[in-house]
């Protein structure tokens, strides 16, 4: 891969496998062991079938070409004209547009920011969605120290990714008498950051699910060896792991169809973009009559124009990418600056005046700039949706049996529906409300997101004690 630098381990059991480009292969047992112990690439590449994952241990290296290659075309930018006194009502403005392309052509560090993310636990491990190719998938892994920590599966969306994860880490990471603690991993999805991309039609909802749920339902990945780490799974290795999710945007609908396709797997969910649609007196008698009986709130009329609002003036970029993502495509691959401007409208429209930094604007673009697929992979999906009715948006906007679900409400969503509504969508178990707060909740209002977490699966929670075994709490603390 052009643009990374990787070592690579294989989890066999109880032992890695780690691979130097050398002719022999060093045995460890998670302890240091002597250096005969050795076993060749061909033995390895004959027992392939006992090796459950393999796992890199991954650092983001940007190629320098790839750098050159963007500070070439920030140099060479051409900006449109703009209407007079147009602000926000047309789009990014050109004021905004050109201050930060100077700022990332002369100011912004994408060496700085690199090492700021090879601070994070970085992984790939290669996972196969059933009728496609295998795809190199990186993520994130922060095992807590609490032994008895919930593994919660995060899931990121567009224009966002990993990154949304690492304002949550620590505030999860340890328990405490009150609130319990978290082993979380953090995908890139497919076609996303660090992951590679398909290169096949059809990979939808379902492969994306797919995707977050297919490593850790290896029969070999016994909890000693903890492939995607924070999972848990019986002492059966035909049982399947058991997580908790959370996630908004494209991550609402992916862990939506997780609990669909694997509900056994996917014990509850926690989203921040509920979409959902009036109780009805066939499917939810007792929530229509309630639907019937009580007025809406100022709240909920703020909510009902929010979403016009969205339909109306800011969803112009889900018909294109829905429609045709590849003739987008070609203007956010060859162009920093539109990729810049595609994206940081969003990042302004969608939040609750959230005060982005040009570094901040950045580091989001920069992933997308310098991502695995490219820019254009990443528009694929809306398209991919769009067009599978089984496993597509629709579907996950009605009720999902057998998942516990938490909602979140935040005013600036691009939806806001009434609570009624929301309870359509299956055994919801948990709901919070809050007065500020927009699309990307985690980067936002990661104490809201963290609280809510807590309080769900934490003590007297709807979701208290879901994995069995996995509290979320140090020692006695649970008794």
């Amino acid at each position: 891969n052009k643009n990374h630098q990787l070592k690579a381990y294989y989890f066999k059991y109880d032992d890695i496998v780690r691979d130097d480009n050398a002719d022999n292969i060093t045995l460890k047992n998670l302890r240091e062991v002597s250096e005969e112990e050795t076993v060749d690439k061909k033995t390895l590449s004959d027992n392939q079938s006992d090796v459950s994952i393999k796992l890199i241990n991954e650092k983001i290296s940007v190629s320098d070409i790839e750098l050159e290659r963007v500070q070439l075309k920030l140099s060479t930018a051409t900006f449109p004209d703009e209407l007079d006194e147009a602000g926000w009502t047309f789009g990014a403005p050109l004021a905004d547009v050109k201050r930060l392309t100077a700022y990332w052509k002369d100011e912004f560090d994408w060496r700085k920011a690199e090492a700021k993310l090879n601070e994070l636990p970085n992984f790939q491990t290669p996972i196969q969605a059933d009728g496609f190719e295998p795809l190199n998938i990186h993520f994130v892994h922060q095992k807590s120290t609490t032994s008895e920590a919930i593994p919660l599966l995060f899931c990121h969306g567009w224009p966002g990714s990993f990154i949304e994860v690492t304002k949550l880490l620590s505030l999860l990471s340890s328990s405490d008498d009150h609130a319990p603690a978290f082993h979380i991993v953090a995908p890139s999805l497919p076609n996303y950051a660090f992951s590679e991309g398909t290169k096949k039609k059809g990979f939808g909802l379902a492969q994306y699910a797919e995707t977050c749920h297919k490593p850790s339902s290896s029969p070999s990945a016994t909890p000693s060896t903890t492939p995607l780490p924070g999972r848990t799974r019986s002492t059966s290795s035909n049982t399947p792991p058991l997580i908790v999710t959370q996630g908004g945007d494209w991550g609402t609908m992916i862990t939506r169809i997780m609990g669909l396709r694997f509900p056994t797997h996917c014990l509850a969910s926690h989203i921040n973009m509920p979409r959902a649609s009036p109780p009805t007196w066939t499917s939810n008698p007792l929530l229509a009559l309630q639907h019937a009986l009580t007025p809406y709130q100022p709240r909920d009329h703020a909510g009902f124009a929010r979403t016009k609002w969205f339909l109306e003036e800011g969803s112009g970029y889900r018909a294109e990418q829905s429609t045709k993502p590849q003739t987008l495509g070609y203007a956010l691959t060859d162009s920093p600056v539109g990729l810049l401007a595609w994206i940081y409208e969003k990042l302004h429209d969608w939040t609750d005046g959230y005060p982005w930094t040009p570094d901040e604007i950045l580091t989001w673009v920069s992933i997308y700039a310098f991502s695995t697929a490219g820019p254009a992979a990443s528009l694929r999906i809306y398209y991919e949706a769009n067009h599978n009715h089984a496993f597509g948006r629709m579907r996950t906007e009605q009720y999902i049996p057998g998942v516990k679900l938490g909602l979140a409400y935040f005013p600036k969503e691009l939806s806001v529906f009434p609570k009624s509504w929301g309870r359509t969508l299956g055994n919801v178990v948990f709901e919070s409300e809050y007065q500020k707060g927009g699309h990307f909740a985690a980067w936002e209002r990661p104490d809201a997101i963290a609280g809510d977490l807590r309080k769900m699966f934490g003590r007297g929670g709807g979701a208290e004690r879901v994995v069995k075994g996995k509290h979320g709490y140090a020692g006695k603390a649970m008794l």
